[in-house]
C-alpha cells in the first residue's frame, strides 16, 4: 500500500501555470502517473493562493474529482488565511465544518506569503485546532518573490505555532522546511537543495524532539534531496522518526517524474530500513493521521 500525502489536480487545461506552457495534471493524468509508479491513493490538495503560480483548483474541483475517483482520492480543502473579511477575527470554522463534513480530511496547501505567526495565519491556525483538521503547509523565505508562509533561518515562528497550537497536526513541506535537516543551513541554501554531509543539530530533528504534533511530508525534490544527500543519516533519520514521516510526491504536472517510491521499496530491499518502518511511511502514519480507517 502506497498514500501519496501530496498531489494536486485540476478539472481542465486552462491558463498554463508558469510561463514554459506547463500544466497540472488532469486526475486521469495523475491515476496513469500513480499506476506506473505503485501509488494506490493520494490526498489531493487544492492550489487557492494567488502567490503559488497562476493555476487554480478550488476545493470545490477537488471534491467533485474525489466524488468521481473515490477508491482513488482524499480530499483537502484549503482556505487562505485572509478570507472571510482579511480579518484576524474572521470565523474560518464556517468553511471548515462544511467542508470537513464533506469528507475534507485536512488543510493544504497552505502557501500564502504570510508570516507563520501574522495574526492571520494564527487564525487559521486556531481553527483548524478546533476543527481537528491537520495543516499541510509551504514554507517561503521571505515576503515576496515566492510562496508559501514565511518563517526566519532556523524556523522560530513554526516553533511559535506548534507551542501555540500543541493539539494541532501541522505537516511540514518545501525547501526552507527541508534544508532545516542540518545544523549547518544558511540564508544562502535554505531555498535551493543543498548537497552533502548532514550536520547533526537542524532544526527539524530538534523539532521533532520537541513537538509531537510536527510531521514531515517527504515529497518534492526538498524531501527526496533531504532523505538521499547523505543516504546513512536519511537511513537513521528515517528509523528514528519513522512515525513522524509521510510518503509524497508533489506531482503538479505530468512532466514530472518523482522516485520517492522507488527511493522507499529500494531501501527495503537493501535492509536499509525494515519493513515496518516501510509501511509506516508509505501508508500507515497518513492512515493514523487522517483516520482513513483503511
Amino acid at each position: 500500500m502506497f498514500i501519496d500525502c501530496h498531489l494536486h489536480a485540476i478539472t481542465r487545461k486552462g491558463l498554463p501555470r508558469n510561463d514554459s506552457g506547463d500544466n497540472s495534471a488532469t486526475p486521469e493524468e495523475l491515476i496513469t502517473m500513480m499506476g506506473r509508479t505503485g501509488v494506490n491513493k493520494g490526498v489531493l490538495l487544492p492550489n487557492i493562493n494567488p502567490e503559488c503560480h497562476n493555476q487554480f483548483s478550488p476545493t470545490e474541483d477537488i471534491l467533485d474529482i474525489t466524488a468521481k475517483y473515490p477508491d482513488r482520492f482524499i480530499p483537502f480543502c484549503n482556505i487562505d488565511p485572509r478570507a472571510e473579511s482579511n480579518s484576524p477575527d474572521a470565523n474560518l470554522s464556517r468553511q471548515l465544518r462544511y467542508y470537513k463534513e464533506r469528507g475534507c480530511k485536512g488543510v493544504g496547501e497552505i502557501c500564502a506569503n504570510l508570516h507563520f505567526d501574522d495574526p492571520l495565519t494564527l487564525n487559521l491556525f486556531k481553527h483548524c485546532e478546533a476543527c481537528e483538521m491537520p495543516v499541510l503547509f509551504h514554507i517561503g523565505p521571505q515576503t515576496g518573490g515566492c510562496y508559501g508562509l514565511i518563517d526566519d533561518i532556523y524556523l522560530p515562528r513554526l516553533e511559535k505555532c506548534l507551542r501555540l497550537f500543541p493539539k494541532l497536526v501541522y505537516i511540514g513541506h518545501s525547501q526552507p522546511f527541508w534544508a532545516e535537516i542540518s545544523a549547518d543551513v544558511t540564508e544562502k541554501n535554505r531555498n535551493t537543495y543543498p548537497p552533502g554531509k548532514i550536520t547533526t543539530g537542524g532544526a527539524i530533528p530538534r523539532l521533532l524532539d520537541a513537538y509531537p504534533n510536527l510531521q514531515c511530508d517527504i515529497s518534492a525534490g526538498s524531501g527526496y534531496n533531504a532523505l538521499t544527500r547523505d543516504a546513512e543519516f536519511g537511513y537513521s533519520f528515517m528509523e528514528k522518526y519513522q512515525d513522524r514521516l509521510l510518503f509524497g510526491t508533489d506531482i503538479c504536472s505530468p512532466k514530472n517524474d518523482h522516485r520517492h517510491a522507488e527511493l522507499l521499496r529500494n531501501s527495503l530491499k537493501e535492509g536499509k530500513i525494515s519493513q515496518e518502518i516501510f509501511e509506516k511511511i508509505t501508508w500507515k502514519n497518513i492512515n493514523r493521521i487522517l483516520n482513513l480507517e483503511l
